[in-house]
């Protein structure tokens, strides 16, 4: 993974460009339906991670507010 993720960051716009081009030159104005739904999957896609986020923040600050509500154990043979 630690060579895949920043090659796949690098080439995936650089695929998108160079389709959007191809589509330009094969079907004219159609590129611009092409551009609309990649723009609509990649809006799809950062709503889900922006969700994940947040609910992974959430449950963290749940947790931390539940362990700092919990009393101390008593000590014990001190």
């Amino acid at each position: 993974m630690r060579i895949a993720k920043p090659i796949l960051l690098v080439t995936t716009p650089i695929g998108l460009g160079v389709g959007l081009y191809e589509g330009w030159r094969l079907a004219g104005g159609l590129v611009f339906i092409m551009a609309a739904l990649m723009l609509v999957i990649g809006v799809a896609f950062g709503t889900v991670v922006y969700t994940i986020r947040k609910e992974r923040r959430e449950e963290e600050a749940r947790k931390q507010a539940a362990e700092s509500r919990s009393p101390a154990p008593p000590d014990v043979g001190t």
